[in-house]
């Protein structure tokens, strides 16, 4: 695999992780101030982005590789947006999370070696 490409993964990945974390961000500001404020507009305006981006990105990619080779990266994305959601949303990670999350990296492991 080139470099680019693992940009581009990279990337989509990334910009996939953003995007929830924008959304769910968003959603949590509708509770105090409901949907017609701009901070609630202007996040999900940027989440709506940032997933359209991740999505023609995984198209690009499924043009060059094989499904089975880019969804262990896609699975990813659990693993990232948990240790986010953690970091960013200060949301509690609980010991079943994190075992899952765990289980969840050994698969991806093991799938990405087959």
């Amino acid at each position: 695999m080139s470099f680019l490409a693992f940009f581009f993964i990279v990337v989509s990945l990334l910009s996939f992780v953003v995007a929830q974390l924008l959304l769910k961000r968003a959603m949590e500001s509708t509770t105090t101030s409901g949907f017609g404020n701009l901070r609630f507009v202007s996040r999900v305006a940027g989440g709506i982005a940032l997933m359209t981006i991740s999505f023609f990105l995984t198209l690009g990619l499924l043009q060059r590789f094989d499904l089975s080779y880019l969804y262990p990266f896609q699975g990813l994305s659990v693993i990232f947006i948990t240790l986010m959601a953690a970091i960013v949303l200060e949301e509690k990670l609980n010991t079943q999370l994190t075992i899952g999350a765990l289980l969840i990296s050994v698969g991806i492991v093991l799938v990405s070696l087959s």
